[in-house]
């Protein structure tokens, strides 16, 4: 291990009751992530003898960690991502898959947004603006100790990270501000909520260009509101950003390079369970050319 690689100790991920993980899960402990320097076991999802194959292999980062292989820990249901995985492998398409948690409310919020902010919808104030500090967090401790310890492929066009919400705007914030180290950008369902828009100018002027870069967004984002017409108007507010979030990336990664895709998902709300069903199709297009 590099000298300047951050302690940390891995084990095999404990089942609890009504786990659903398959695979080859593991748990990397030691890390403290940016929010209250609190420290966060990192799930790594390995392909079958990864270790024994003599190949690297290329990895997704991922957020919201606790919602992505286990419906025992997860919010509103799973992404699936590790049975996404088995799948893809049985395609051709390898990936390691790293799962980040998220640092709870509202270290969530603080973390996942790159700019100061005014609350959204009349909520109480939350904390924000600790984006670029997360990126540092995930590209120079989490990155750091998952390249030590296991046989990945540790160059940028090898390396992606994706999310949703939140997730999708610091996946996003993540070319801006390293994408020396991050060269697959994957934004699922992105979450411009207000004081956010300024990522727009920064997108514009994307450099390096990133190898593949992937937007989606549902019709009905809002499907969480508390009445009909907050539905309605929020999930058209949500594919205006989506459409303004494309635009302004199309000045950096021409549609026609065939490294940008947006995606419209018709009936897609903002849930783990739209973000599982259309996270192979993610995947596909942000590593197929690696396979």
């Amino acid at each position: 291990m590099p000298a300047d690689a951050p302690a940390t100790s891995w084990s095999p991920y404990e089942p609890r009751p009504r786990s659903t993980v398959v695979g080859d899960l593991r748990v990397l402990r030691g890390l403290r992530g940016p929010w209250q320097d609190a420290p966060r076991d990192i799930l790594v999802h390995v392909p079958a003898g990864a270790e024994t194959s003599g190949r690297r292999y290329p990895v997704v980062y991922l957020h919201d960690g606790g919602n992505l292989f286990d419906e025992a820990t997860s919010f509103t249901g799973e992404w699936r991502v590790d049975e996404t995985l088995l799948g893809l492998a049985e395609e051709g398409l390898e990936v390691i898959a790293v799962g980040i948690p998220n640092a709870g409310d509202p270290g969530r919020g603080a973390e996942y947004t790159p700019y100061r902010a005014r609350p959204w919808k009349g909520e109480a104030p939350y904390p924000s603006g600790m984006g670029s500090a997360y990126v540092r967090f995930v590209a120079e401790q989490v990155k750091v100790a998952v390249d030590a310890a296991l046989p990945t492929c540790v160059d940028r066009p090898s390396t992606g990270i994706l999310g949703s919400s939140w997730g999708g705007l610091i996946s996003l914030w993540a070319g801006v501000e390293r994408g020396d180290v991050f060269g697959r950008i994957g934004a699922m369902s992105p979450a411009v909520t207000p004081g956010q828009s300024p990522i727009y100018r920064r997108l514009r002027r994307l450099s390096p260009v990133p190898e593949r870069l992937y937007v989606d967004m549902g019709d009905h984002e809002g499907s969480f509101a508390p009445t009909p017409r907050e539905d309605r108007a929020w999930s058209r507010e949500a594919i205006v950003a989506a459409r303004n979030l494309r635009d302004a990336v199309e000045a950096s990664v021409p549609m026609t390079s065939g490294r940008l895709r947006y995606v419209e998902d018709a009936g897609g709300i903002h849930q783990e369970s739209a973000w599982a069903r259309r996270l192979p199709d993610a995947l596909r297009f942000l590593f197929e050319d690696l396979g």
